[in-house]
């Protein structure tokens, strides 16, 4: 096991020991389905993706007084400094650290053409070891669709995807971040068509990723997959210990302009997390999202069981992205100092 991996377990990120893969099951019909599946009953729903409600056997309890959760930094957060070539795509490890954050995820889209490149991975790789920050994983995009109709369509996405999960494999990464459900020709695919073809496409891509030791994980971040239930269902129907959720506080967005209950989404979603991100736009005289409750969010995370990372994600366009991020940090900062405090009360 790799040095990168052994720190993960240690630090209370998600590791799941892979298990024998199983047939994908089908969603003949919706409801037919959700009664199969509330059957099973909730323990049976977490082993299915192998990510238990609590922390996983390998991985270390919570002593008395640990944090509930620790920060990481999404790379979209500093997007209009990388595209405008204010910041270097390999200073990255070094922007976060000056925030006082170890964890990093990657955006594919500011390392186009680098994926295969072992010459530029091993300086990215090395300038994050030198500034003590884990390489957390790489959200990709731009790949293909996962779900697409056609079946040469879905493999051509998943052979896409193929060179991100070397990339992710080579940086240390335990996951790379994918899309579903969000492009055109899903918008009008019926709700059931699409989640086999999507979960086909998952499963094919997590059947690969299992080899090299890293988690294929879904964000709800546009079209279906903004629906907890909907997205819920895929991953249940995978059924690969290899693919989870990456729930996004900000990502229930439904085609039509149609909403969820954003809480009622990420507590749907948890169940299959494996890295979470706290999406943040603009704040109030408090510091407050103005938005989003993320006492309330966090919460659910940690009820779920979760203690890993939580990224910042900052979204917005009032602030300047430096300034967003450190109003991001210094909520959640403040959430997790209150969970705390909460949690040693009850004992």
């Amino acid at each position: 096991m790799s040095y990168e991996h052994r720190r993960a377990m240690g630090e209370g990120a998600h590791v799941v020991t892979p298990q024998p893969a199983v047939a994908c099951v089908p969603i003949s019909s919706r409801r037919g389905f959700l009664t199969e599946s509330l059957a099973l009953g909730a323990a049976l729903l977490a082993w299915q993706v192998g990510v238990p409600r609590a922390a996983s056997a390998a991985e270390p309890k919570a002593a008395a007084g640990a944090r509930p959760f620790k920060i990481s930094l999404a790379q979209w957060s500093l997007h209009r400094e990388l595209q405008a070539a204010r910041l270097d795509p390999l200073d990255f490890p070094k922007v976060a650290n000056g925030f006082g954050i170890d964890a990093v995820e990657y955006a594919s889209q500011f390392y186009r053409g680098k994926a295969t490149n072992r010459t530029f991975l091993a300086e990215l790789k090395r300038r994050a070891a030198g500034e003590g920050v884990w390489s957390l994983l790489i959200a990709v995009d731009g790949e293909g669709d996962l779900g697409a109709r056609e079946r040469k369509a879905r493999r051509r996405a998943v052979e896409g995807y193929k060179k991100w999960v070397d990339a992710a494999a080579f940086l240390g990464c335990h996951a790379i971040r994918v899309s579903v459900g969000n492009s055109k020709a899903a918008q009008s695919a019926g709700e059931d068509d699409l989640a086999n073809w999507t979960a086909e496409g998952l499963r094919k891509l997590a059947e690969f990723s299992g080899g090299r030791g890293v988690d294929v994980l879904v964000e709800n971040e546009g079209g279906l997959a903004s629906r907890g239930s909907w997205l819920s269902e895929v991953l249940n129907a995978v059924h690969h210990p290899r693919c989870g959720s990456l729930p996004d506080f900000g990502g229930f967005d439904l085609p039509g302009g149609e909403g969820q209950d954003r809480y009622k989404g990420v507590r749907e979603l948890m169940p299959f997390a494996r890295a979470v991100n706290a999406r943040a736009r603009d704040f109030d005289e408090r510091g407050e999202e103005t938005k989003i409750n993320f006492a309330q969010m966090l919460e659910i995370v940690t009820t779920a069981g979760y203690h890993g990372y939580v990224g910042i994600k900052y979204d917005g366009e009032r602030l300047s992205e430096r300034a967003g991020i450190e109003r991001t940090k210094a909520l959640l900062e403040r959430a997790r100092e209150q969970l705390g405090a909460r949690h040693e009360r009850r004992g």
